[in-house]
C-alpha cells in the first residue's frame, strides 16, 4: 500500500481509496478528494506537477486516489461557483481531518476569521490558545488541505503582507480581494 506521511495510520473508513474530480475555477483548476464521509481535500492542481502532487496526497492520506464520484461533489462544485460568484461566504460540506489536535484546532479556528477580513498569525495563535504559538501555527495553515473552505487564505503576516500561501501568493490575493467585493480580472 502507501507509506503514511505520518505515524499514525490513516482510515478513510470506507475502502483503500479516495474519489477525485477537477472544478474549474477563476484562479485554476481545483483537485478535490472525498468519500461517503465527506471532503478530505481541496487543493489547486499544477498540471506540471501533477504526478507528485497526487503521490503527495495519495502518502498523506494513505490511500488510492481515483477519478468517480463522491455524494458531495456537485454540492462542492456548486458551493465553489457560489463563492467564486460572491454568492457564498461559508460553506457545508462536511470535511474530513487528518492532523495533531493542535492543527485540527487551528483549522477551526480559521473558521471563525469572517469573510472579507484578515488576521495576523499572532492573533491566530492568541485564538487557539497560545500566543507564542505563531511558527506552529503558521506550519498548522501551511498543511492545511482543504483551502479556501478552510480559509487559511485570510491569514497574512503582521506587516500586512500576503506571506505563505500553497495556492500561490497571487491566489491569495485574489481571494482576499474576491472577499473584500473587488471584481475579478481574466
Amino acid at each position: 500500500m502507501f507509506a503514511c506521511e505520518d505515524t499514525n495510520d490513516f482510515d478513510d473508513g470506507g475502502g483503500n481509496s479516495i474519489s477525485t474530480i477537477e472544478i474549474p475555477s477563476p484562479i485554476g483548476t481545483i483537485f478535490a478528494g472525498g468519500t461517503d464521509r465527506g471532503i478530505f481535500f481541496l487543493e489547486f492542481i499544477d498540471e506540471k506537477n501533477r504526478e507528485n502532487q497526487v503521490e503527495k496526497l495519495e502518502k498523506i492520506f494513505c490511500n488510492k486516489l481515483v477519478y468517480g464520484s463522491c455524494m458531495y461533489f456537485v454540492a462542492l462544485a456548486n458551493q465553489l461557483d457560489e463563492y467564486f460568484d460572491g454568492n457564498r461566504k461559508r460553506f457545508d460540506i462536511p470535511l474530513v481531518f487528518q492532523g495533531t489536535d493542535f492543527q485540527i484546532a487551528t483549522w477551526n479556528a480559521l473558521n471563525d476569521i469572517p469573510y472579507g477580513e484578515t488576521r495576523y498569525y499572532q492573533e491566530q495563535a492568541i485564538a487557539v490558545g497560545n500566543h507564542k504559538a505563531v511558527r506552529a501555527v503558521a506550519n498548522a495553515n501551511r498543511k492545511n488541505r482543504i483551502s479556501i473552505i478552510i480559509p487559511c487564505h485570510r491569514v497574512i503576516g503582521k506587516d500586512g503582507s500576503m506571506t505563505g500561501y500553497a495556492g500561490g501568493i497571487w491566489r491569495k490575493e485574489f481571494l482576499l480581494k474576491l472577499e473584500n467585493g473587488a471584481p475579478y480580472e481574466a
